[in-house]
């Protein structure tokens, strides 16, 4: 029986490789302006009007707490969409560069180590190793959910002391 095999659209945010889901990329789009808007977290840079639709871009870098980057000409933003006719989100996602297209099948993906406290896992899916480098995994559920993706309080269970 033949696995199935997923693909994944990958990009580097600070020197490291990220997939997602490519069934949830839109497009991809160079740098452009956008709209600002006020009172909002630091990693929302604005929005875009996208054929009509309105659409929030979400800096990463700063999303997973990253030093911020001058945006250059490698700049991009990937367009993600979640296809739920119930209930439609669609983000932007501004990230260093696009990198390219892998495929993996579930055997080839590794669940992410625990980092207790220090990182946040609820974006991440797995780990994929392509050749000598691990590719981290995102979960386009958890990118594409508006709760995730605009906590600015994050509530961490730890051990409880005592």
């Amino acid at each position: 029986m033949m696995e199935k095999e997923q693909e994944y659209l990958t990009f580097v945010l600070h020197g490291e490789e990220f997939g997602v889901d490519i069934l949830c990329v839109q497009e991809i789009r160079v740098w452009s302006a956008l709209t600002q808007l006020p009172n909002k977290p630091a990693y929302i840079k604005g929005v875009i009007n996208l054929r009509g639709v309105i659409i929030p871009i979400i800096d990463l870098r700063l999303r997973f707490g990253k030093e911020p980057l001058e945006y250059n000409d490698q700049t991009v933003t990937i367009i993600l969409s979640n296809h739920d006719k119930q209930n439609p989100m669609v983000v932007g996602i501004v990230v260093d560069a696009v990198s390219e297209v892998y495929k993996f099948n579930s055997r080839a993906i590794r669940p992410a180590p625990s980092f207790g406290q220090v990182v946040d896992n609820c974006f991440l899916k797995g780990l994929a190793s392509i050749d000598d480098k691990l590719i981290i995994l995102l979960d386009s559920k958890a990118l594409l959910d508006h709760e995730e993706l605009y906590c600015t309080e994050k509530v961490v269970l730890g051990p409880v002391a005592g």
